[in-house]
């Protein structure tokens, strides 16, 4: 599954305008390396050296990737920092026909029905995962949900933790029946290759009895989710939708966004203690 570009291809236009009044290319390439990102070096048929030296450097962008586009919207702020206050007016007029803020510190925030909201709430760590298109499918799934369909960001929020436990597995070439395992089998599973459960957790600030006690709540929120949308209060189970309310949709997206991070966090840490684990199983 390829996603959609995150950016829309105005807001990457209008910015690429804006940094043909930013003074030097030495500072247009300051804000770009600052965030990691090279010039390709190719040509281009953009007007004006500042606007091409520019596009240079979008050319090395994956506008698919979270990663990316976090960095490349650090980049548009630091220049919203440099421009004419007639021009920042200018720009927080555009990004809102766009559905994004521009607040009062030059920091840009995407509105909650633009596709970027779905960055804000994707851990970083997604980016480290051979195939994370089941995950990124639920993250689409919520996007289009909330605020409007609380039942749907339910039944979506379930799957979110599902398709998480499931790339974690494969991920840790662990064999699971893909058509038939439970959710709490899942998480079980999941948690305990990753050294996250009450039961398995090392010694350090992992084993510490405050993680264990964190842990056995981080099995209960993702568990309480599948037994959630099980009730028919999410999507799949012919959905009672009576009494839900948008904050419901966001306690279950909320709760399943603090799972994902956590697992994915871990699985991507090279120190984490399981990396350990593992290497001592093997050695042994």
């Amino acid at each position: 599954m390829t996603i959609r570009s995150l950016v829309p291809l105005p807001v990457r236009r209008h910015f690429r305008d804006l940094s043909a009044s930013y003074s030097t290319l030495r500072l247009i390439a300051g804000m770009w390396e600052d965030q990691g990102f090279t010039p390709s070096g190719e040509p281009n048929n953009e007007s004006g050296e500042r606007r091409g030296f520019w596009r240079e450097f979008e050319d090395n962008v994956d506008w698919t990737d979270p990663g990316h586009v976090n960095r490349v919207v650090r980049v548009y702020e630091t220049l919203v920092d440099a421009i004419t206050p007639e021009e920042l007016a200018s720009t927080r007029k555009f990004m809102d026909r766009q559905g994004f803020d521009v607040d009062a510190e030059g920091r840009i925030r995407p509105k909650s029905n633009t596709a970027l909201a779905m960055v804000a709430a994707m851990p970083r760590s997604l980016n480290t995962l051979r195939d994370p298109a089941m995950i990124l499918d639920s993250f689409e799934r919520i996007n289009r949900a909330l605020p409007t369909d609380p039942a749907q960001a339910i039944g979506s929020a379930k799957e979110l933790v599902e398709a998480t436990a499931k790339t974690v597995l494969e991920e840790l070439g662990v064999p699971f029946e893909d058509k038939t395992a439970k959710l709490p089998q899942l998480i079980d599973r999941a948690q305990r290759e990753l050294g996250l459960h009450p039961q398995t957790a090392a010694p350090g600030p992992d084993g510490s009895q405050a993680v264990k006690r964190i842990l056995g709540g981080l099995s209960g929120i993702a568990l309480g989710l599948g037994e959630l949308r099980n009730e028919g209060w999410g999507t799949g189970h012919a959905a009672r939708r009576t009494g839900l309310r948008p904050r419901h949709g966001y306690l279950a997206v909320g709760a399943a966004h603090t799972w994902c991070q956590v697992v994915l966090d871990t699985l991507a840490d090279p120190s984490a203690p399981w990396r350990t684990q593992v290497a001592d199983a093997t050695a042994g």
